[in-house]
């Protein structure tokens, strides 16, 4: 009994992976973007790095804004609905990912979506989100949505996620 446990939640883990950090080819640009719920080790592909790794690296937020945030880090969650076609997107998310990195906030915390051009996620119904533009990084208090950086920050990622994280965890 235990072997054929073992051995079904093998296949589920193998057959789940694959649903993980699916790609597609753009219908307007023809090249491959990124499709449904994905990981950060999407971004390694080379269709995606080169991007992705020049804006993380030239990103530098505020240390004394990451310090105030470090004592929230276990009180939110967070989801990034984003597309790899769209520029605001691809430069955003590897800022945010940087943001993230140096806050050493947990990766079991974020949810990482990625849309077609139609706002589709493919297998993944994001109908519920309301998302209008991307990036959208949606911030969770215990599964509440408590606040949304999107499109651009208004100030900086980091000042933004600060203020929203603020604006509810002193009621």
């Amino acid at each position: 009994m235990n072997k054929i446990l073992l051995i079904l939640f093998f296949v589920v883990s193998i057959l789940s992976a694959q649903e993980k950090n699916k790609m597609i080819i753009d219908d307007k640009s023809g090249k491959p973007i990124l499709i449904g719920i994905c990981d950060r080790e999407a971004f390694s592909d080379s269709n995606f790095a080169w991007w992705f790794n020049s804006e993380y690296k030239l990103y530098s937020p505020e240390e004394i804004i990451i310090d105030s945030i470090k004592n929230h880090n276990n009180e939110f969650a967070i989801t990034i609905v984003m597309g790899t076609w769209c520029s605001d997107s691809r430069r955003e998310v590897p800022n945010f990912y940087k943001l993230l990195d140096l806050l050493k906030f947990p990766e079991d915390k974020i949810t990482l979506i990625n849309i077609d051009r139609k706002k589709d996620g493919i297998n993944t119904d994001i109908s519920k989100l309301n998302i209008e533009l991307v990036p959208t990084f949606i911030i969770y208090i215990n599964g509440n949505e408590i606040g949304r950086i999107i499109e651009t920050p208004i100030e900086s990622l980091e000042k933004d996620l600060l203020k929203i994280l603020e604006n509810n965890l002193n009621k």
